[in-house]
């Protein structure tokens, strides 16, 4: 029985061979950055590293609000601020608003004497001069007022003005009563006199506090305080004496 024969297929001499050349080559070196250095006519692309990328935080969304709020109050203020700047700008070009002058042209004593209980009774009589210098601007005074007088930071007497309008480029004379008592009046009364041989003048401090409401043109606007100081200089402060006002001068502020 005749052998049988294997038959091995033999392989295309002509066929292309698969390359099987490693990815680093025998007896070849490395470059610095790691990548294989190229060797005879064969080039290898060089190996790239992949770095993680740091992604950064997103902001706090409490913070942004805070921020967008600040941001709208203030621009909000900021427009307010303008608003009432460019109003007063306005009013004070169609007005011309002039502040009121004030003068005390008279005193009169009626009463100036210690009682029994060595209490100082005064009762005086002054004289106040208002003035509105304004062509568009009316004052209405109102109730509340007070007026003081006052020697060396002692009250001697006090009253108030009375409730009137003044209109437009308005002079008024008001006679207003004060009254007062001092407790202990003994020794007040002894520095007066003493003054007054000393220097032949007495100095008197005058306050006014009075609430107006001032109307611009047709509208009436909003309650607010004048407040008047006046310093005095008179020869004595007899009782049934003519009283000579050696000096005066009164100084005006404006109070909201």
């Amino acid at each position: 029985m005749a052998d049988h024969q294997r038959v091995h297929p033999a392989g295309d001499p002509e066929a292309p061979q698969p390359q099987t050349t490693p990815l680093v080559p025998r007896n070849s070196s490395k470059s610095d950055n790691g990548d294989p250095a190229p060797q005879g006519n064969v080039y290898y692309p060089p190996m790239h590293r992949t770095l993680p990328v740091a992604h950064s935080k997103p902001p706090k969304r409490g913070r942004s609000c805070l921020c967008k709020c600040f941001c709208w109050t203030f621009s909000f203020i900021a427009l307010l601020i303008v608003a009432i700047a460019i109003t007063a700008g306005i009013l004070y070009l169609a007005f011309r608003p002039k502040l009121p002058k004030y003068s005390i042209d008279g005193l009169q004593i009626t009463q100036f004497n210690l009682s029994n209980d060595s209490s100082l009774n005064a009762t005086f009589d002054v004289t106040i001069t208002a003035r509105n210098p304004n062509k568009k601007i009316g004052i209405y005074y109102e109730g509340g007022s007070r007026i003081t007088v006052l020697y060396s930071g002692d009250q001697l007497c006090q009253g108030a003005l009375p409730k009137f309008y003044q209109g437009h480029r308005n002079t008024t004379v008001l006679v207003v009563p004060l009254s007062g008592q001092t407790q202990n009046g003994t020794g007040l009364l002894s520095q007066l006199q003493a003054q007054q041989q000393a220097t032949g003048s007495i100095p008197l401090n005058l306050r006014v506090r009075q609430p107006v409401r001032v109307k611009l043109g047709k509208l009436k606007l909003f309650k607010v305080k004048f407040l008047v100081r006046c310093l005095l200089e008179v020869d004595s402060l007899s009782a049934d004496n003519s009283i000579q006002i050696k000096s005066s001068s009164c100084k005006f502020r404006l109070r909201l």
